[in-house]
């Protein structure tokens, strides 16, 4: 099933259930995923898009939040965090720290990378292997960890 067969089929359930918080974050979804259809690009829309737009809308609500926070609108800011935590139902299960760094220091051995010059090496490859398992900030940060010492 694709992830807009999905979100059509949950859409309904949410909508019979009356969750206005899974409304909320759903329509998110679906409008991303027509505007993606509807831009003119010359794709399908596979897995790979699909979890690359589910990532981006997750990392656009992370930085509204972070603004909200900080600016102490709590009402905002909940509202944001629900909005998360529905569209992460459709990404695959987020690696763990460990996992993480795991991953990224097997990735740095693979490529042989040794100092920041190689920065560029570890995160192409880091990327692809990655995709939508672990957040690209996340990773940026254990790669600056592990080839700055």
């Amino acid at each position: 099933m694709s992830l807009e067969e999905r979100i059509n089929q949950d859409l309904k359930e949410a909508m019979k259930a009356k969750d206005e918080t899974s409304l909320r974050g759903i329509r998110a979804i679906k409008a991303a995923i027509l505007l993606e259809k509807t831009s003119g690009a010359k794709h399908d829309l596979t897995q790979d898009v699909e979890m690359k737009l589910l990532q981006k809308l997750v990392k656009q609500r992370r930085e509204s939040l972070d603004i909200y926070e900080k600016n102490n609108r709590e009402d905002l800011a909940k509202t944001e965090r629900e909005e998360i935590a529905v569209i992460e139902r459709y990404l695959p299960k987020q690696l763990s720290d460990a996992e993480l760094r795991a991953e990224v220091q097997a990735i740095i051995a693979e490529t042989g990378a040794s100092s920041m010059k190689d920065m560029g090496k570890v995160m192409g490859l880091a990327t692809k292997k990655l995709a939508g398992r672990a957040d690209g900030k996340a990773v940026s940060d254990i790669v600056k960890q592990l080839l700055g010492s």
